[in-house]
């Protein structure tokens, strides 16, 4: 009876388990950044120049896997994606250059890249009356996928190499994994899903492919692009904040680095809220959670400034998680609104643009923070990063009230 039950989650839990992997690669790395760095004799700035060429690839692929998954379907895409990832992995279990590790790395970039924006299109349209549950699981998954790597690096780093140094006993794994994983998802998940757009296109005779003036098209929607400025405020505060907190709790308040840590941690154990604030927003409507979720979010912020002076580790610590549960919950009710607004003719490639616009503000948030931090103060740095929460919570109030439906 149970198995009959949740049959119909199939191509959910396999979607999950190729983000949760990806999450994991992408999250694998700065563990090692020490290992790496003793063994190829580089620097840090090298080695995060690395990471940064792992990132800009991811960031770069949302559109055109987006754009793709339009044209050809999003199944392909995703298991082309897993496979390149799976490929990655493989080449880095074994003793290599450093060039070829550096183009491993982006190689998971690459693959991995395919996974977010397409992800959200294909379980909107394999479960549309519960769209936003679907993705609260979804990105828990990959959250956890991310809180999983450094633990493994641990252990992997304590069992015999088999073609190389022991850390990469690792990534022997998670390649094989991963092609697994690329297998079943490819063979479970088109049951789950109605026609593709392009497949029923070509069945109607129409192959003509959607111009890119469609996507830019969609810019002209009022209500898009106000939410696209809200979504991007989110992320420059989001990413700002996730780069700096530890060190503006530990020299701006009276807790201890150690402690500051701590409190940072509590920032993502948080994540769980997203199955709540997914399945609310199926239930109760996605303006009023998204409104709720950033609302609790700009709270918290701005208690971390408030009683940055003041608190101490239970009361900044109750503003920390104020702030990941509005940050964490706010992230499956986005792609849910998204999901709505967009034609399912262009979902793919315009959830690629959006998430591309709102990376590079999350890219460029870290610097902007960095330059106020030490020109002006972390103080200035972080009031720029509340003032970004509180436009983003009002424009969404402004989108909630003048909703027409």
């Amino acid at each position: 009876m149970i198995p009959r039950r949740f049959a119909r989650f199939d191509a959910l839990v396999a979607t999950a388990l190729v983000w949760f992997l990806g999450k994991f690669l992408r999250y694998a790395f700065p563990p090692l950044f020490g290992t790496i760095g003793s063994t190829y004799g580089v620097s840090r700035t090298v080695l995060g120049s690395a990471f940064t060429a792992l990132m800009l690839v991811y960031a770069l692929m949302q559109f055109p896997s987006g754009l793709l998954a339009d044209r050809i379907g999003s199944v392909r895409v995703i298991t082309a994606g897993a496979l390149v990832t799976a490929g990655a992995a493989l080449a880095l279990a074994v003793d290599t250059p450093l060039w070829a590790l550096v183009g491993a790395m982006a190689l998971v970039g690459a693959g991995t890249g395919t996974y977010k924006t397409v992800s959200v299109s294909l379980l909107a349209r394999a479960y549309p009356r519960g769209t936003g549950r679907a993705l609260g699981i979804y990105d828990t998954f990959g959250t956890f996928g991310g809180a999983a790597a450094p633990a493994a690096v641990v252990l992997a780093s304590a069992v015999p190499g088999v073609f190389g140094a022991p850390w990469r006993t690792l990534f022997l794994v998670a390649g094989i994994v991963g092609a697994g994983l690329a297998a079943v998802f490819a063979w479970a998940t088109p049951r789950r899903l109605p026609d593709e757009p392009a497949a029923a296109a070509a069945e109607d005779g129409d192959d003509e492919s959607v111009p890119l003036s469609a996507y830019v098209t969609l810019f002209r929607e009022r209500r898009f692009t106000l939410f696209v400025v809200v979504t991007i405020c989110f992320s420059f505060t989001y990413n700002g904040a996730v780069a700096f907190l530890p060190l503006y709790l530990a020299e701006e308040t009276a807790v201890s680095a150690a402690t500051a840590n701590l409190l940072f941690s509590a920032l993502f154990l948080v994540s769980l809220v997203q199955l709540v604030t997914g399945e609310a927003s199926d239930r109760f409507g996605v303006e009023p959670i998204l409104a709720l979720t950033l609302a609790v979010a700009t709270v918290g912020m701005i208690a971390v400034l408030a009683f940055s002076a003041t608190g101490g580790a239970l009361v900044l610590g109750g503003a920390v998680v104020l702030l990941g549960l509005g940050a964490h919950g706010y992230r499956p009710v986005r792609g849910a609104y998204l999901m709505e607004v967009t034609p399912e003719s262009v979902a793919g490639g315009s959830l690629g643009v959006v998430r591309t616009l709102l990376m590079v503000a999350g890219a460029v948030s870290p610097a902007v923070v960095g330059f106020f931090s030490e020109t002006a103060g972390f103080t200035v740095a972080f009031q720029l990063l509340a003032a970004a929460l509180v436009a983003a919570t009002a424009l969404t109030l402004v989108l909630w009230v003048t909703d027409s439906e």
